[in-house]
Order: structure tokens, then sequence, then C-alpha cells
């Protein structure tokens, strides 16, 4: 009996053992999110961008283009008396950019044969001395002056020296440069051209090499001549 009991606590005791196991334990409960305190609102979801985003910018105006009036400025004579371009409206007129030390300067000549020919029926030429090319052009207005009377005779209308091309150049030039290649352009060289009609509206260009007596440059004074006003 005494035996019989011994096993049997032993038994009751294994039994306990095998039940307890610290594998056993329960796991702790997640614990809830926290809701939104009373009252307070969610924050909204970021905007989307899914729209497409037009690049394009809206077009630009044109520049209006230059006046093809040129004879709008007042300007001083060689001597220094001050000129109003205007004056000389009615009238053709062609504008050349002069040098006294180029190998164009005997153009001169031309210039003055031309002007003594067709003076009467309306033409007119202005001379503007300019050092752009090739400083060419180094002299004072009066030493100027002194070799055009000289050297060549010069009675049209001589102006002082002014620059014809670049940031510096005189309005009338600037004005000059921005017309259509036909009509305007920078000088390329000295003794470049520039015809006027008898409204003062510049119509053609011609470039430096283009002599006095060539006969394209004739013929459109000639036309512009015979438009009487």
């Amino acid at each position: 009996m005494i035996v019989g009991g011994v096993l049997l606590g032993l038994a009751v005791l294994v039994g306990a053992a095998v039940a307890f196991q610290p594998g056993d334990k329960q796991a702790p409960k997640p614990t809830p999110a926290a809701s939104p305190a009373k009252g307070v609102q969610p924050a909204p979801a970021p905007a989307t961008t899914d729209k497409p985003t037009d690049s394009k910018q809206p077009a630009k105006d044109p520049a209006p283009a230059p006046s093809k009036y040129v004879l709008d400025y007042t300007v001083k004579r060689i001597d220094g008396v001050e000129q109003k371009l205007g004056d000389y409206k009615g009238k053709v007129v062609l504008i050349v950019n002069v040098a006294s030390k180029c190998g164009n300067t005997k153009q001169y000549a031309g210039l003055e044969k031309l002007y003594q020919e067709k003076k009467d029926a309306g033409l007119v030429i202005l001379g503007f001395p300019a050092n752009n090319f090739g400083g060419q052009e180094p002299g004072t207005n009066r030493e100027i002056s002194e070799f055009c009377s000289s050297k060549f005779s010069v009675t049209f209308p001589m102006f002082e020296k002014i620059s014809v091309k670049g940031d510096d150049a005189h309005a009338l030039y600037k004005q000059l440069a921005a017309q259509p290649e036909a009509v305007g352009g920078e000088p390329d060289w000295n003794f470049a051209k520039y015809l006027v009609d008898r409204d003062g509206n510049a119509v053609a260009h011609y470039k430096a090499k283009t002599k006095p007596d060539d006969a394209e440059l004739v013929k459109k004074i000639d036309e512009l001549l015979a438009a009487k006003k």
C-alpha cells in the first residue's frame, strides 16, 4: 500500500511538470489602432497631377517692320551747320559713306560727275565720312572737307564724320541697316550706296564696289527721277 501511494504521487508530479511548459504562454493580443479624436477630420490625400501640362507658350507678336522713310533726322553738315534731311524730300537721294584713304576713294570723282549730270533733274548725293572700315577716314571734318574740295572738286552736300556700323552707328544708318537686304542692311565697306525715292523711302542698296556710273544704278536713278511728284 505504501509503495502504491508513492508511485501515485510521483505520477501526479510528472504530469504537472509536463503540463507546465514556457512556450505555452499566451501571446499578447495586438493593440487596436487608435481611433481619431472625436471631431477631427483625417488629413486629405495629396492631390494627383495626372492632367497633362500644356507646354505651348502664346505666340509673340512679330516686331514691327522698320519704317522705310529715312529722312526724319537732323544732321550737321561738314561745316557744322545743322541740316534737316527732310528738306531733301521731293528729290531722289543717294546716301554714301565715304573715306579719304580707301581704294574706293576715287569714286568721289564719279559721284561728283553723276551729281552734276542729274542734280537739275532732282538728284542729290549726301556724303557721310566714316572711319569704320580699316581706319581709312582718320582726318578731322576740316581736313576731310579740304581733301574733297582740292582733290575731287566735290560740290554735293558733305556731312560731319559719323559711325555707320555697330552699336555706335548713327540712327540714320541703324535704320538703313534694319531694312530688308535688297533695300538696306549694314554697309559692307566705304562707298556703300543707299537710294531713296522722292517720298523719302529707302528703295535700293548697292555694295561699295558698285561704281557711280554702274548701269543698273543709273537706270534705277533715272526711273526714280521720272516719277515726278
